[in-house]
């Protein structure tokens, strides 16, 4: 009798070992099955900074990496010049420096690369910034570079603040340039000037930020000789609506920003047809307390986008702000009021989308007061959690090229998490707050290299690099 307990005792403990076995094999085999191999090196040196904006970095063979030379987010009115710098060689070139560059402006940064040619695009302040006109959020630009002609700049997006106003042209501030997925239409979010003036005297008035797109076609406007306009190679207009005093539990947005693309070529809409352009957004609304809450919107553009609606110029008057032109269509996509932690929440991010247009990502607490990657369909439906870690995100997230991996930056370190799985990877070693990796984790467009900043001590000073995984 006791030596078939004991018998059956062994069984049982071999039994468990078994199991205890197979279960380790196979979390080793899905943590296994990811297979990212990525090393870390340290891309610049100079002692000065190197800000990455939050995509489109790489160019489109993924040899080169633009950059403003910042060594903080805040400083693009100070700073005055736009680099790029090879990933096998270290080679660094000056692609443009501003003219008259002050503590005041013009200014420059947040440098992306064309998706399809060899063009960076950056914000520059208005050309005639001084002391008493400073570089700010309705004194900016988008002007784009040719890397084979270095130091030529031109005007993307025109300006116009003086009546008449001119349609396709703006009278404002444009940044945060997003290339579409076929390099021809670029997004932004903008502030006009004309009602940040006229806010200071008329209090029902607010300066609302807001969505915008350029698609080509150029724009002329006269030029006075005050430095203050200039003409643009591409067609603007805003394409979201706003509003001073949402009602409080409609749909209505007091702010519209930190958009997306949707796709590489837009998305299926209920119904099954194709809807060819199309952003994903930011939006404030009020719930039904009064209390602000950021949700994910997305607005339809026409593939014409210089018809205005009757009685609602494009360009706007000198009492109302520019109007989206006729077909665009705006919606809410979530509505997440009745969450514990309602709204969009975390660091500052971009919405980002899949390739294939299908699902949009954001950052949002989940439960446990943890900021997590979440996603919802483009089309509507239920909110998705991507990411499921004891630590909250810290910074602006990618998607790689395939859809098949968001990177971030969470606990100080680089991590990466397969979408569909769930399954997620330390690729870093954990830093300390000074010298964690900041900002977004940037994919090349092959999906085999990564960047992203860090600031590096030499002596007394920290400078800001640039660091890739490869």
């Amino acid at each position: 009798m006791k030596g078939q307990v004991k018998r059956a005792l062994l069984i049982k403990i071999s039994h468990l070992f078994s199991l205890g076995f197979m279960t380790c094999l196979t979390a080793c085999n899905q943590q296994h099955k990811m297979n990212i191999k990525l090393e870390e090196s340290q891309l610049t040196t100079a002692r000065q900074g190197h800000t990455l904006h939050h995509a489109q970095v790489f160019s489109k063979d993924g040899k080169w990496i633009v950059y403003d030379t910042r060594n903080d987010d805040t400083q693009i009115g100070s700073t005055g010049r736009i680099e790029m710098i090879n990933i096998e060689t270290g080679e660094s070139k000056v692609l443009y420096q501003t003219s008259n560059q002050s503590e005041y402006g013009p200014g420059v940064g947040a440098a992306t690369f064309s998706p399809v040619a060899n063009r960076v695009l950056f914000i520059q302040g208005i050309r005639n910034s001084d002391e008493h006109k400073p570089y700010g959020m309705t004194r900016r630009t988008g002007v784009a570079i040719d890397i084979e002609r270095p130091e030529q700049p031109i005007f993307m997006d025109a300006r116009d603040i003086f009546p008449p106003f001119t349609a396709g042209a703006l009278r404002g501030g444009t940044h945060a340039h997003s290339w579409s997925g076929d390099g021809e239409w670029i997004s932004f979010t903008y502030n006009d000037y004309i009602m940040e003036q006229l806010a200071k005297t008329d209090s029902s008035v607010l300066d609302l930020r807001v969505v915008g797109v350029m698609c080509p076609g150029k724009v002329v406007v006269k030029d006075d000789g005050s430095l203050e306009n200039n003409r643009g190679e591409m067609f603007s207009a805003v394409v979201t609506e706003v509003t001073e005093r949402p009602r409080w539990g409609s749909d209505e947005i007091e702010k519209a920003f930190d958009e997306a693309w949707i796709g590489k070529d837009g998305y299926i809409k209920t119904g099954g047809a194709k809807q060819k352009r199309a952003i994903a957004f930011q939006g404030n609304v009020r719930d039904s307390l009064g209390n602000i809450v950021t949700e994910v919107f997305v607005v339809n553009i026409p593939n014409d986008i210089t018809q205005a609606v009757v009685d609602k110029p494009l360009e706007g008057t000198g009492k109302s702000r520019p109007n989206p032109p006729q077909g665009t269509e705006q919606r809410r996509l979530t509505f997440t009021s009745s969450r514990k932690y309602p709204g969009i929440q975390g660091p500052r991010h971009w919405l980002r989308t899949s390739a294939d247009g299908q699902s949009v990502f954001f950052l949002m607490k989940d439960d446990e007061g943890i900021v997590q990657v979440f996603a919802v369909p483009t089309v509507g439906g239920q909110i998705r959690q991507v990411t499921k870690n004891p630590f909250a995100v810290q910074s602006a997230f990618s998607i790689s090229p395939d859809d098949r991996f968001v990177s971030y930056v969470s606990d100080n370190s680089v991590f990466i998490t397969e979408i569909g799985s769930g399954e997620t990877e330390r690729i870093t070693r954990k830093s300390s707050d000074a010298n964690a990796p900041i900002g977004a984790i940037t994919w090349s467009y092959d999906g085999s290299c990564l960047a992203y900043n860090r600031y590096v001590t030499d002596g007394d000073e920290r400078w800001l690099q640039l660091f890739v995984l490869k």
